[in-house]
């Protein structure tokens, strides 16, 4: 059943709104990518297969280099997620969607030299498959241990690519299987550069498999639900009917989620309480006694790193970025730095929170209680798991527009970022896929 979904789904099946979105995934990824390029984790995997991939007909985002197709989506993997800045689907596939998907998709078009249009829906179809494959696995695969955005992303990486080489239904199944064999990615990576490079060997995978089914090479049938297959080995209870559901019957795209913090998502609600309490009440840091971070119990095992040691681990830690907040009002790529988790005002701030957990509060959500010097007390609520939206997706237009631009103009340029920006946006339009690809670096 999700084969033929993948297989059979074309550009005319989507709706505006899905539309809209896919292209918001791909503006959104290819500005952290580009951005995520220069970050150590995607240089060492490139200096360490380039002697192997260094020739080829794929971009590899941000630089002038090129590379096989799946060197390239290794790479560009990596980089898509890097930063940890990219884009997420919780409602379904627990994790984040684009960053396995479109570097294996844009590595594909590219080698084939195809559409705009053929491009949009195939990443389409990956998004899908691999939100349906998340929900048949949760949530004992996510509290197992396994990422999701590797494991459950190899599937739609492959599900993505084999639409796009125009597969049938039987070798997309096929694909799926290769995918089955190749999908790991452990949550203890958190915080390392692990974690990119296991959503970059992700997409590699899933083009690589598909690829491997377009020339005939066979897996076990039903890899997913069979016994000892993939379902079998990695959660306690799974559900065939989730991939079952028809493409539509929902679309998951419509509960895409993109950061505005770049930081695991887990944070950006005491985040955005702390800064609630500093717009609205004019909080300070030299105010403040103590505060208490309430969250739902399962980010202590996600992003409640107490002390970092580095720009990356705070990334993961709901103490740093709150202090961050408080302190700066900014938490953009640039505040997550090495030095900023020493600084000595940071610090002292960490040392006076503590994060404790309320699991009524939602998935998303955390409370912020601060006591003041003066005795006083401030409080706030956020809830960050609904879609910044709510009539039509281009609401967010301009937030994702400014986002890019902030990513990609210090790489490429402002000219540059106004292209792509540009491109994407007609990238329906476009005959060649290579028309935006060649702007990327």
């Amino acid at each position: 059943m999700l084969a033929g979904s993948v297989a059979s789904l074309t550009y005319d099946d989507l709706p505006p709104f899905v539309v809209t979105l896919a292209k918001q995934c791909v503006l959104d990824t290819l500005g952290v990518a580009i951005a995520g390029a220069s970050q150590p984790a995607v240089r060492l995997t490139w200096e360490t297969v380039q002697s192997e991939a260094a020739t080829g007909p794929c971009t590899v985002l941000g630089v002038d280099r090129r590379a096989g197709g799946a060197a390239a989506a290794l790479v560009n993997g990596i980089a898509a997620h890097a930063l940890d800045y990219d884009d997420l689907q919780m409602d379904a596939m627990g994790g984040h969607p684009s960053a396995p998907v479109l570097p294996a998709v844009l590595a594909a078009a590219e080698e084939a030299g195809t559409t705009g249009r053929d491009m949009l829906t195939a990443f389409v179809a990956g998004f899908e498959a691999e939100c349906r494959v998340g929900l048949a696995v949760a949530p004992g695969h996510y509290a197992r241990g396994f990422h999701t955005t590797s494991t459950v992303g190899t599937f739609g990486a492959a599900a993505g690519a084999a639409r796009l080489l125009g597969l049938d239904a039987k070798r997309t199944e096929q694909a799926l299987g290769i995918a089955a064999l190749s999908a790991s990615g452990v949550k203890a990576m958190f915080g390392t550069m692990g974690k990119p490079l296991q959503t970059g060997r992700a997409a590699s995978a899933g083009f690589l498999a598909a690829r491997l089914a377009e020339r005939g090479l066979t897996s076990a049938e039903d890899a997913l639900f069979c016994p000892q297959g993939f379902a079998a080995t990695q959660t306690d209870r799974s559900d065939r009917e989730a991939v079952c559901t028809q493409f539509g019957n929902p679309w998951h795209i419509l509960q895409v989620l993109f950061k505005a913090h770049a930081s695991c998502y887990g944070t950006h609600a005491s985040i955005d309480a702390i800064g609630l309490l500093r717009r609205n009440d004019g909080l300070s840091a030299d105010q403040v006694e103590d505060i208490e971070i309430e969250v739902p119990p399962q980010q202590l095992h996600v992003c409640a790193i107490p002390r970092p040691s580095t720009g990356l681990e705070g990334k993961f830690s709901l103490t740093f970025t709150t202090a961050l907040s408080l302190l700066h009002g900014a938490t953009d790529e640039s505040r997550f730095t090495d030095d900023a988790v020493c600084d000595p005002r940071i610090v002292a701030l960490i040392e006076r929170m503590r994060v404790t957990s309320d699991d009524l509060l939602p998935a998303l959500g955390a409370r912020v209680t601060v006591r003041l010097r003066n005795g006083r007390t401030l409080a706030a609520e956020v809830d960050c798991g609904a879609p910044a939206w709510s009539r039509d997706p281009t609401e967010q237009e301009e937030r994702l527009r400014a986002k890019f631009r902030g990513l990609v103009a210090p790489v490429l340029g402002a000219d540059a970022a106004a292209a792509l920006i540009d491109l994407v946006d007609h990238l329906e339009d476009l005959d060649d896929i290579r028309a935006l690809t060649k702007e990327l670096t």
